[in-house]
């Protein structure tokens, strides 16, 4: 039997004594992911971050199971992962995924703040990365050697952390070739990357949304020329591209207007958001820091969380052909560039909708304009099967040991890669996607925080998991 309250001493513990400290040290490593960093691996930054979790790791290795392993796996020219192998009672196998690659800086970040300045205040780490997804590795760990204080079996278990998470895991697909015999066929699969809707109760990940990203030009120029001397003759490049993302995107409601991004939505999907929504009320949308009176984009909650989990969705998120305001002359620009960022229901092809959105926006161009879209990225999204009851029961009687509440469900409106790898390479695999970021920890963006209680919180509750699994039923 497990001794709930000796469970959380051990994680509370661990947690202050020894996480804590050393996530304070990570979040001042500027590791961020190759795609933002592309001499990440001159720079130094991504190995610092490596060699501080293998410090901590080999040190708790003590803690865990005899017989429990570390190496760090580098493949030429790719970034390095960390495999840790423990042995369990019987050789089945469960999967814990994490990822120490960060987002860039981003800016906006509140004064005494920063991406790489740790800060803690009101039970909240503050910095880049403390949350997304650094605190993974470290919470699977005490998970384990809270389960061996206890003398508790669990199955083989196999922690898996990479660096290449936030530009889109494309290392990963080659580690997980190359370590295939020793990772075996995992029937649980437990990754630590997720959302939660509250800080409450334990939330799991039903589905991820795809996403591709792209770049959209209008050029009606070959160099600019006087606004007074061309308008009204020359027609716009920005007026041209707004027409085009109008045929996507209906301007007045945001709804994508192109049928074929759409699926229909599984009921029990829509059953568990109808859940979500009785959970969280007005927190669905409160927790976002609107700006004056703006208002979302629909009313009903139900809707809302659809709108973010299996509805298209579409944001222009870069610009170039327009100059600054201090030096915007009276000139008709040349070339207008907008990168569109779409996401996707979790059931479609992304490389197959990104084609479809290409020949939509180039084909006959207003006023005879050279129009490109080039994709530049595109990751398939990712619904959970079906929850087998043992694991049910479980989360059920965790979510209520841990946190004194029933666990809920939902989709995530971003993007795991590695999680539409994985059920495709496991397909007979069990999935627990859950984490702690919850409302205005705002990962990618200013501010972004980790909630210490719910990182210990989630921690424990992995633990009675992870001791659940190995006695469920054949």
């Amino acid at each position: 039997m497990m001794d709930q309250a000796k469970l959380q001493r051990y994680v509370d513990g661990s947690w202050d004594e020894e996480i804590i400290p050393t996530l304070v040290e990570y979040i001042r490593i500027p590791n961020k992911s190759p795609s933002f960093d592309p001499d990440w691996a001159s720079h130094g930054f991504m190995d610092d971050a490596v060699n501080l979790f293998e410090g901590w790791a080999r040190k708790k290795l003590s803690a865990l199971p005899p017989g429990a392993t570390l190496e760090i796996v580098r493949l030429s020219g790719r970034t390095p992962v960390i495999l840790i192998e423990v042995p369990g009672a019987s050789n089945d196998t469960v999967l814990l995924y994490g990822h120490l690659d960060k987002q860039p800086e981003m800016l906006g970040w509140s004064e005494g703040f920063g991406p790489w300045i740790p800060r803690i205040a009101d039970d909240k780490l503050y910095g880049r990365g403390g949350a997304d997804d650094g605190y993974a590795m470290f919470s699977a760990l005490t998970s384990i050697a809270a389960l061996h204080e206890q003398g508790i079996p669990h199955a083989r278990l196999v922690v898996l952390i990479e660096a290449c998470e936030e530009s889109g895991s494309y290392d990963l697909p080659f580690y997980m070739d190359h370590l295939a015999d020793r990772i075996g066929k995992p029937s649980l699969i437990v990754c630590l990357d997720s959302g939660c809707g509250n800080y409450e109760q334990l939330w799991l990940t039903t589905s991820l949304r795809g996403m591709f990203a792209g770049a959209l030009t209008v050029r009606v120029l070959k160099e600019g020329v006087h606004s007074g001397d061309a308008s009204g003759i020359v027609p716009s490049s920005f007026r041209i591209l707004r027409q085009l993302v109008s045929r996507l995107e209906d301007e007045m409601t945001g709804e994508i207007r192109l049928g074929d991004l759409h699926v229909q939505i599984p009921p029990e999907r829509i059953e568990q958001a109808k859940r979500a929504a009785e959970a969280l009320g007005e927190k669905v949308y409160t927790k976002f820091p609107f700006a004056g009176s703006t208002q979302p984009m629909t009313s009903g909650l139900v809707e809302m969380i659809l709108n973010r989990t299996w509805r298209p969705q579409l944001a222009v998120t870069g610009m170039e052909g327009l100059p600054e305001l201090n030096f915007a002359g009276n000139v008709l620009l040349p070339t207008t560039t907008a990168k569109l960022s779409l996401r996707l229901p979790p059931t479609m092809d992304a490389a197959g909708a990104a084609k479809k959105v290409q020949a939509l926006m180039e084909a006959d161009p207003p006023h005879g304009a050279e129009v490109t879209f080039e994709p530049s990225s595109a990751g398939s999204g990712w619904n959970a099967p079906g929850t087998a009851p043992w694991l049910e029961e479980s989360l059920a009687r965790a979510s209520e040991a841990v946190f004194g509440r029933p666990p809920a469900y939902m989709g995530e409106g971003g993007s795991i890669p590695f999680m539409a790898m994985l059920g495709e390479k496991f397909p007979q695999a069990q999935f627990v996607i859950t984490g702690v970021l919850g409302p205005q920890s705002n990962a990618h963006g200013p501010n972004e925080f980790l909630h210490i209680p719910t990182g210990k919180k989630v921690t424990a509750a992995v633990a009675r998991i992870l001791a659940d699994h190995h006695v469920r039923p054949a």
